[in-house]
Protein backbone atom coordinates (compact mmCIF):
# COMPACT_ATOMS: atom_id res chain seq x y z
CA UNK A 1 0.00 0.00 0.00
CA UNK A 2 1.04 3.59 -0.46
CA UNK A 3 2.28 5.56 2.55
CA UNK A 4 -0.23 8.36 1.80
CA UNK A 5 -3.91 8.74 1.03
CA UNK A 6 -4.34 8.89 -2.78
CA UNK A 7 -7.67 10.68 -2.42
CA UNK A 8 -5.87 13.72 -1.03
CA UNK A 9 -3.98 14.13 -4.33
CA UNK A 10 -6.78 13.41 -6.77
CA UNK A 11 -8.23 16.73 -7.93
CA UNK A 12 -5.15 18.82 -7.16
CA UNK A 13 -4.47 21.44 -9.80
CA UNK A 14 -1.95 24.04 -10.89
CA UNK A 15 -1.59 26.46 -13.78
CA UNK A 16 1.39 27.69 -15.78
CA UNK A 17 1.39 30.64 -18.22
CA UNK A 18 3.75 30.91 -21.20
CA UNK A 19 4.29 33.44 -23.98
CA UNK A 20 5.47 30.72 -26.42
CA UNK A 21 8.59 32.75 -27.10
CA UNK A 22 9.90 32.60 -30.68
CA UNK A 23 13.50 32.55 -29.45
CA UNK A 24 12.83 29.44 -27.39
CA UNK A 25 11.07 27.85 -30.37
CA UNK A 26 14.31 28.35 -32.33
CA UNK A 27 16.22 26.45 -29.66
CA UNK A 28 13.68 23.62 -29.73
CA UNK A 29 14.09 23.51 -33.51
CA UNK A 30 17.86 23.16 -33.11
CA UNK A 31 17.42 20.38 -30.54
CA UNK A 32 15.22 18.49 -33.02
CA UNK A 33 17.22 19.49 -36.13
CA UNK A 34 14.12 21.09 -37.64
CA UNK A 35 13.40 24.45 -39.34
CA UNK A 36 12.41 27.09 -36.82
CA UNK A 37 8.85 28.49 -36.95
CA UNK A 38 8.37 32.21 -36.46
CA UNK A 39 6.00 34.48 -34.51
CA UNK A 40 2.37 33.72 -35.32
CA UNK A 41 3.17 30.31 -36.80
CA UNK A 42 1.51 27.18 -35.41
CA UNK A 43 3.57 25.39 -32.79
CA UNK A 44 4.65 22.07 -34.37
CA UNK A 45 3.15 18.84 -33.11
CA UNK A 46 4.08 18.04 -29.48
CA UNK A 47 6.48 20.97 -29.16
CA UNK A 48 4.27 22.30 -26.36
CA UNK A 49 6.17 19.90 -24.06
CA UNK A 50 9.13 22.30 -24.31
CA UNK A 51 6.99 25.18 -22.99
CA UNK A 52 4.79 25.70 -19.90
CA UNK A 53 7.61 24.71 -17.54
CA UNK A 54 6.94 24.90 -13.79
CA UNK A 55 10.56 25.45 -12.76
CA UNK A 56 11.73 24.87 -9.18
CA UNK A 57 14.85 25.84 -7.17
CA UNK A 58 17.53 23.24 -6.42
CA UNK A 59 16.36 22.63 -2.86
CA UNK A 60 13.00 21.43 -4.17
CA UNK A 61 14.51 18.74 -6.41
CA UNK A 62 14.92 15.07 -5.56
CA UNK A 63 18.05 12.95 -5.97
CA UNK A 64 16.95 11.99 -9.50
CA UNK A 65 16.81 15.65 -10.59
CA UNK A 66 13.02 15.77 -10.80
CA UNK A 67 10.80 17.86 -8.59
CA UNK A 68 10.67 16.37 -5.12
CA UNK A 69 7.43 14.46 -4.76
CA UNK A 70 4.80 15.70 -2.38
CA UNK A 71 4.22 19.07 -4.06
CA UNK A 72 1.85 18.90 -7.03
CA UNK A 73 2.59 15.21 -7.69
CA UNK A 74 1.96 12.70 -4.87
CA UNK A 75 4.87 11.40 -2.77
CA UNK A 76 6.54 8.26 -4.09
CA UNK A 77 9.65 7.96 -1.97
CA UNK A 78 12.54 5.85 -3.31
CA UNK A 79 10.72 5.06 -6.56
CA UNK A 80 11.90 5.70 -10.09
CA UNK A 81 9.78 7.94 -12.32
CA UNK A 82 8.78 7.07 -15.90
CA UNK A 83 6.57 8.84 -18.43
CA UNK A 84 4.41 5.88 -19.43
CA UNK A 85 2.16 7.38 -22.12
CA UNK A 86 -0.75 9.64 -22.81
CA UNK A 87 -3.54 10.84 -25.06
CA UNK A 88 -3.96 14.20 -26.80
CA UNK A 89 -6.64 15.97 -28.82
CA UNK A 90 -5.61 18.88 -31.04
CA UNK A 91 -8.52 21.29 -31.34
CA UNK A 92 -6.76 24.46 -32.50
CA UNK A 93 -3.08 25.25 -33.12
CA UNK A 94 -1.14 26.99 -30.40
CA UNK A 95 0.61 29.97 -32.03
CA UNK A 96 4.11 31.18 -31.30
CA UNK A 97 4.42 34.54 -29.59
CA UNK A 98 0.85 34.57 -28.26
CA UNK A 99 0.29 34.27 -24.48
CA UNK A 100 -1.15 30.92 -23.44
CA UNK A 101 -1.83 28.92 -20.28
CA UNK A 102 -1.64 25.31 -19.18
CA UNK A 103 -4.14 24.16 -16.54
CA UNK A 104 -3.24 20.80 -14.95
CA UNK A 105 -5.36 18.55 -12.73
CA UNK A 106 -4.55 15.15 -11.21
CA UNK A 107 -7.45 12.93 -12.23
CA UNK A 108 -6.33 9.50 -10.99
CA UNK A 109 -3.88 7.99 -8.50
CA UNK A 110 -3.75 4.17 -8.44
CA UNK A 111 -1.23 1.69 -7.06
CA UNK A 112 -0.80 -1.71 -8.71
CA UNK A 113 1.57 -4.61 -8.29
CA UNK A 114 3.53 -5.75 -11.33
CA UNK A 115 6.33 -8.20 -12.05
CA UNK A 116 8.93 -5.74 -10.76
CA UNK A 117 7.04 -4.71 -7.63
CA UNK A 118 4.67 -1.90 -6.72
CA UNK A 119 3.73 0.63 -9.39
CA UNK A 120 2.09 3.97 -8.64
CA UNK A 121 0.14 5.31 -11.66
CA UNK A 122 -0.74 9.00 -11.76
CA UNK A 123 -2.88 10.49 -14.53
CA UNK A 124 -2.77 14.24 -15.10
CA UNK A 125 -5.07 16.21 -17.41
CA UNK A 126 -3.48 19.21 -19.09
CA UNK A 127 -5.61 21.84 -20.81
CA UNK A 128 -3.71 24.29 -23.03
CA UNK A 129 -5.58 27.52 -23.67
CA UNK A 130 -4.82 30.52 -25.84
CA UNK A 131 -7.07 33.54 -26.05
CA UNK A 132 -9.45 31.75 -23.69
CA UNK A 133 -9.92 28.89 -26.17
CA UNK A 134 -8.98 25.27 -25.52
CA UNK A 135 -6.35 24.32 -28.09
CA UNK A 136 -4.86 21.05 -26.81
CA UNK A 137 -6.53 18.62 -24.40
CA UNK A 138 -4.08 16.09 -22.96
CA UNK A 139 -4.03 13.21 -20.50
CA UNK A 140 -0.58 12.14 -19.32
CA UNK A 141 0.27 8.91 -17.50
CA UNK A 142 3.23 8.88 -15.12
CA UNK A 143 4.34 5.75 -13.27
CA UNK A 144 6.58 5.46 -10.23
CA UNK A 145 8.16 2.02 -9.85
CA UNK A 146 10.18 0.45 -7.08
CA UNK A 147 13.88 0.11 -7.93
CA UNK A 148 14.36 -2.98 -10.11
CA UNK A 149 16.42 -3.94 -13.16
CA UNK A 150 14.84 -2.14 -16.14
CA UNK A 151 13.22 -4.09 -18.94
CA UNK A 152 15.51 -3.58 -21.93
CA UNK A 153 14.69 -6.40 -24.37
CA UNK A 154 11.80 -6.24 -26.80
CA UNK A 155 9.24 -9.05 -26.89
CA UNK A 156 7.18 -8.05 -29.93
CA UNK A 157 8.45 -7.77 -33.48
CA UNK A 158 7.83 -4.51 -35.33
CA UNK A 159 5.30 -4.71 -38.18
CA UNK A 160 6.07 -3.84 -41.79
CA UNK A 161 6.40 -0.08 -42.10
CA UNK A 162 4.83 2.23 -44.66
CA UNK A 163 7.48 4.84 -43.82
CA UNK A 164 10.35 5.18 -41.37
CA UNK A 165 13.14 7.50 -40.25
CA UNK A 166 16.35 6.44 -38.50
CA UNK A 167 17.43 8.29 -35.36
CA UNK A 168 20.84 8.17 -33.68
CA UNK A 169 20.31 9.57 -30.17
CA UNK A 170 23.63 11.20 -29.28
CA UNK A 171 24.40 12.48 -25.81
CA UNK A 172 24.34 16.04 -27.19
CA UNK A 173 20.84 15.49 -28.60
CA UNK A 174 19.61 14.21 -25.22
CA UNK A 175 21.27 17.11 -23.40
CA UNK A 176 19.70 19.65 -25.75
CA UNK A 177 16.23 18.15 -25.38
CA UNK A 178 16.65 18.11 -21.59
CA UNK A 179 17.71 21.75 -21.79
CA UNK A 180 14.83 23.03 -23.93
CA UNK A 181 12.28 21.14 -21.81
CA UNK A 182 14.08 22.14 -18.57
CA UNK A 183 14.02 18.45 -17.64
CA UNK A 184 16.43 17.76 -14.79
CA UNK A 185 15.91 13.98 -14.75
CA UNK A 186 19.46 12.66 -14.50
CA UNK A 187 18.83 9.47 -16.51
CA UNK A 188 19.05 11.57 -19.69
CA UNK A 189 22.45 13.23 -19.16
CA UNK A 190 24.26 11.85 -16.09
CA UNK A 191 25.95 8.61 -17.16
CA UNK A 192 27.35 7.54 -13.74
CA UNK A 193 23.97 8.16 -12.09
CA UNK A 194 21.91 6.28 -14.68
CA UNK A 195 24.20 3.22 -14.48
CA UNK A 196 24.87 3.11 -10.74
CA UNK A 197 21.55 4.33 -9.30
CA UNK A 198 18.89 3.21 -11.79
CA UNK A 199 20.57 0.23 -13.46
CA UNK A 200 20.45 1.30 -17.10
CA UNK A 201 23.40 0.49 -19.40
CA UNK A 202 23.57 4.07 -20.71
CA UNK A 203 21.68 7.33 -21.10
CA UNK A 204 17.91 6.91 -21.58
CA UNK A 205 16.14 8.60 -24.50
CA UNK A 206 13.28 10.79 -23.29
CA UNK A 207 9.80 9.31 -23.78
CA UNK A 208 8.43 12.69 -24.94
CA UNK A 209 11.28 12.98 -27.44
CA UNK A 210 10.48 9.56 -28.89
CA UNK A 211 6.78 10.49 -29.15
CA UNK A 212 7.70 13.78 -30.84
CA UNK A 213 9.91 11.97 -33.36
CA UNK A 214 7.18 9.40 -34.12
CA UNK A 215 4.68 12.20 -34.74
CA UNK A 216 7.20 14.14 -36.83
CA UNK A 217 7.83 11.13 -39.07
CA UNK A 218 4.08 10.90 -39.71
CA UNK A 219 3.94 14.61 -40.59
CA UNK A 220 6.93 14.25 -42.93
CA UNK A 221 5.26 11.32 -44.69
CA UNK A 222 1.76 12.89 -44.78
CA UNK A 223 2.14 16.68 -44.61
CA UNK A 224 -1.41 17.33 -45.86
CA UNK A 225 -3.12 15.22 -43.18
CA UNK A 226 -3.93 17.41 -40.13
CA UNK A 227 -3.52 15.44 -36.91
CA UNK A 228 -6.63 15.50 -34.71
CA UNK A 229 -5.58 13.08 -31.97
CA UNK A 230 -2.46 11.28 -30.81
CA UNK A 231 -2.02 8.54 -28.20
CA UNK A 232 1.21 6.81 -27.20
CA UNK A 233 2.77 4.45 -24.69
CA UNK A 234 6.24 3.23 -23.88
CA UNK A 235 6.97 -0.50 -23.87
CA UNK A 236 10.66 -0.33 -22.92
CA UNK A 237 13.40 2.30 -22.77
CA UNK A 238 15.72 3.17 -25.64
CA UNK A 239 19.37 3.63 -24.70
CA UNK A 240 21.73 6.10 -26.37
CA UNK A 241 23.65 6.05 -28.64
CA UNK A 242 22.20 2.91 -30.26
CA UNK A 243 20.17 3.90 -33.38
CA UNK A 244 16.43 3.24 -33.58
CA UNK A 245 13.70 3.77 -36.17
CA UNK A 246 10.47 5.75 -35.89
CA UNK A 247 8.00 4.25 -38.31
CA UNK A 248 4.34 3.83 -39.13
CA UNK A 249 1.64 2.72 -41.52
CA UNK A 250 -1.84 3.89 -42.46
CA UNK A 251 -4.66 1.79 -41.03
CA UNK A 252 -7.50 3.39 -43.02
CA UNK A 253 -10.55 5.26 -41.76
CA UNK A 254 -8.45 8.26 -40.79
CA UNK A 255 -6.04 6.45 -38.48
CA UNK A 256 -2.42 5.36 -38.52
CA UNK A 257 -0.25 3.18 -36.32
CA UNK A 258 3.14 4.56 -35.30
CA UNK A 259 6.00 2.95 -33.43
CA UNK A 260 9.65 3.16 -32.45
CA UNK A 261 11.68 0.03 -33.07
CA UNK A 262 15.20 -1.10 -32.32
CA UNK A 263 16.81 -4.19 -33.82
CA UNK A 264 13.41 -5.09 -35.31
CA UNK A 265 11.61 -5.11 -31.94
CA UNK A 266 9.01 -2.65 -30.68
CA UNK A 267 9.96 -0.11 -28.03
CA UNK A 268 7.17 2.51 -28.19
CA UNK A 269 3.75 2.56 -29.85
CA UNK A 270 1.40 5.36 -30.89
CA UNK A 271 -1.79 5.98 -32.83
CA UNK A 272 -2.74 9.01 -34.88
CA UNK A 273 -6.19 10.12 -35.95
CA UNK A 274 -6.10 12.55 -38.85
CA UNK A 275 -8.46 14.59 -40.98
CA UNK A 276 -8.85 14.51 -44.73
CA UNK A 277 -5.96 16.04 -46.71
CA UNK A 278 -5.98 19.82 -46.94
Amino acid sequence: MTDFDPTTWKGRSESCPDNLDAGHAQRVALALDEPAPGPGDPLPLLWHWAFFVSALPYDMLGEDGHARRGGFMPPAAKRNRMWAGGRLKFLEPLRIGVPAERKSTITEVVEKTGRTGKLLFVTVRHEYLQGGRLCVDEEQDVVYREPAPPKLEGTQAAPEAGWFETVTPTSVMLFRYSAVTFNGHRIHYDDPYVRQSEGYPGLVVHGPLIATLMARAFVHAHPRHPVAAFSYRGLRPLIAPHPFRVAGRLDGDGAASLWAEQDGMLAHQARVEYAEPR
